[in-house]
């Protein structure tokens, strides 16, 4: 059962990250931008997130064992049609839209299947075990996309995810699951309002990058003076305001409701899916700024920038699955913040190493340290929420920890990479206006056409595209090193604020229970 619940949420986190490394190749061959990729990857995003609450509510009416296999089925037809596709259109249909209502079927019912399918007891391991298989996916992403990538092709990536689905519904027979409710309806306001909600908040964020936080970047649009972004997240904070607004209305007139808003009011439960946020945030961040520095910075293949995160899968999982072994009794709140510990510490030792000439050996013990940090929070954070309501709300508890932690990654991602971009930007342009070999024009033109940011490049791909603006051999080799110390500026820089947001995180774990769920008096 556990391996049936483990290999369908190592699926649903695989597919955010294995084509990262291959969006070049399939835009070539599917004959559209890299842009329109990225597009695919993020309205996968967007779909999964904004329609994760109301696949929670699914799971409660048809059932949770029933929603998973139905969310498996989709998932699959989504799958299939993607490693088909002749096209974008067609690739968007199969892989941001299909694969994307299958997730939010399927996550939620992860989080009560496992609720109904093992005791108090053994909850802490067996949730450790499920959230380690989705943290390995996303190291383990780069590492299986390159491979099938560059051996094979990317759409065996989508063929082989339908081979494990069938084998998951065949597995998930032996689940057994608490009576649907078959009196319970979907709340269609409800769901209309949530899903809008979410979806601008989710929007907004993913937009953050290209568009800005807060002041528009040149060349993005601007609203009232100010970036898309802002008003994104504002309208749709407002939105779900709204929601929680309706959803008590409805609850006070004894009708069916997507998500109790006295939930938010339990003290355990927020005090998990507030450090469930920060796990994901500082989890997206690290696996946005070390692949980087691996791949580009030091021009590893996707292949070696996948074996050199392994170090951190295997941490996690011999921490998520040790720790409830070895310590059964152990206090989730001390757990909980010697994770957020090492997972500062790992930051910090990898922040103290990066330096000029370094090789791709120094991100080893800073992710050692990162995949004992994250096994510690996935060891005790999933019991710690469920546990903290009846079994019969764990539908509920699935859709919001799914939805806290889809915003904590995307917030993560677009955190470090727009504080990346910005001190890079800042390094460089500093760099080459006090460097004598670089002319004034050059360097006033740069300022100029790269005001909306400095791209992260290698120093080969630069080389190859001041070759190309006829720039001459010093001038050139002045401008690559003055790239090379900006990149580790941004690295550093990005680095540094995910510290700041693991201390922040130590700081916010008091809702976290100091007892095991179940061993109260």
């Amino acid at each position: 059962m556990l391996l049936t619940l483990a290999s369908a949420q190592f699926l649903m986190t695989l597919d955010s990250s294995v084509m990262n490394v291959s969006i070049a190749t399939v835009a070539a061959d599917l004959n559209t931008t890299v842009t329109g990729i990225q597009t695919a990857i993020t309205l996968y995003t967007l779909v999964m997130a904004s329609l994760m609450i109301t696949g929670a509510k699914a799971g409660e009416i048809l059932g949770r064992r029933r929603a998973f296999e139905v969310g498996c089925v989709v998932y699959a037809l989504g799958s299939f049609t993607t490693a088909i596709a002749p096209n974008l259109p067609v690739l968007l249909l199969g892989w941001s839209f299909l694969e994307g209502i299958g997730a939010a079927l399927i996550m939620p019912a992860i989080v009560a299947l496992v609720a109904s399918n093992f005791d108090q007891s053994q909850r802490p391991r067996a949730y450790g075990l499920v959230a380690a298989a989705g943290a390995i996916a996303v190291a383990a992403g780069p590492l299986i996309g390159g491979l099938l990538t560059t051996y094979a092709s990317w759409r065996w990536v989508f063929a082989g995810e339908v081979v494990i689905v069938v084998a998951i519904l065949l597995l998930a027979r032996r689940l057994t699951d608490a009576r649907p409710e078959r009196t319970a309806h979907l709340d269609l306001v409800g769901t209309g309002l949530s899903t809008l909600g979410l979806a601008l908040v989710v929007l907004g964020i993913l937009r953050a990058g290209a568009w800005g936080f807060v002041n528009p970047k040149p060349g993005a649009p601007s609203w009232l003076g100010l970036s898309p972004v802002l008003w994104l997240v504002l309208a749709g904070g407002c939105v779900l305001l709204a929601f929680l607004a309706w959803e008590r209305h409805r609850q006070r007139g004894h009708a069916d409701v997507l998500v109790d808003p006295a939930l938010l009011r339990i003290r355990h439960l927020r005090g998990g899916l507030v450090s469930f946020f920060f796990q994901y945030l500082l989890q997206a961040g690290l696996f946005f700024a070390i692949p980087l520095f691996l791949s580009v910075a030091l021009g590893l293949s996707a292949v070696a920038t996948g074996v050199r995160l392994l170090p951190l899968s295997i941490a996690l999982l011999a921490t998520a699955v040790g720790v409830p072994k070895l310590f059964p009794n152990v206090s989730p709140r001390r757990v909980v913040r010697l994770g957020f510990l090492a997972l500062f510490a790992g930051v910090v030792a990898l922040l103290a190493s990066l330096d000029a000439g370094v090789g791709p050996e120094v991100v080893t013990w800073p992710l050692i340290l990162a995949g004992i940090g994250v096994g510690a929070l996935a060891s005790q954070l999933g019991s710690v929420t469920v546990s903290s309501v009846g079994d019969e709300k764990s539908t509920e508890v699935g859709g919001l920890q799914n939805t806290v932690t889809n915003l904590g990654a995307s917030i993560g991602t677009a955190l470090a990479g727009a504080v990346l971009i910005a001190a890079l930007s800042s390094s460089f342009f500093g760099g080459i206006a006090a460097n004598p070999a670089v002319p004034e024009n050059l360097s006033s033109r740069a300022q100029v056409e790269l005001a909306g940011g400095v791209p992260f490049l290698s120093d080969r791909d630069l080389s190859a595209a001041l070759d190309k603006a006829g720039v001459t051999e010093p001038t050139k080799s002045a401008i690559v090193e003055e790239n090379e110390a900006a990149r580790l500026a941004g690295l550093r820089s990005a680095l540094a604020v995910l510290a700041g947001a693991a201390l922040v995180a130590l700081l916010v774990t008091r809702g976290i229970p100091r007892r095991q769920p179940g061993t109260e008096p």
